[in-house]
């Protein structure tokens, strides 16, 4: 098993994986991620990196990351957006391996913390979080503005 930063040569298989992960989520309505976008973003403007784990010669899962900042610890943190394992190479470790990476990585960067989001009904993510010491902030609902709502108020 190696984990390494994903090159512009990947992006198809980054893509991949984000169609995967959206059809899981019950979400391919809403992935609108092309090839070019995602060079654009993560190679180009340097707005987000991957984290590729492979056995063999084989990709089999990734990580995709930010940073964000925390007014209150007055640094910033690391934001994981996706995380995504093939199912075939679910219960090896590899999304615990991924999820160690980017603890070290927020570690290693002085960052103060590690945080992502996760659906209600994903019980089986839910519980792998928590069995690897994270906890739900139940006190916490995120809000989005997307499409003609975040347009409208831009205006």
């Amino acid at each position: 098993m190696e984990i390494r930063y994903a090159k512009r040569k990947d992006t198809k298989i980054v893509l991949q994986f984000i169609r995967e992960l959206a059809e899981y989520e019950h979400m391919t309505d809403q992935v609108s991620a092309t090839e070019e976008l995602l060079e654009e973003w993560l190679f180009d403007k340097e707005k987000a990196e991957v984290l590729l784990i492979e056995e063999e010669d084989r990709t089999v899962g990734f990580a995709l990351f930010f940073h964000n900042f925390s007014t209150f610890l007055g640094k910033a943190g690391i934001y994981l957006e996706d995380l995504y394992v093939l199912p075939e190479y679910r219960g090896k470790g590899y999304g615990k391996e991924l999820l160690k990476k980017l603890a070290r990585i927020t570690v290693e960067r002085g960052c103060g913390r590690l945080e992502w989001c996760c659906l209600d009904w994903n019980s089986p993510s839910i519980a792998f979080y928590q069995s690897c010491g994270a906890e739900a902030l139940s006190d916490w609902t995120t809000y989005r503005l997307t499409r003609r709502t975040l347009e409208k108020m831009a205006e």
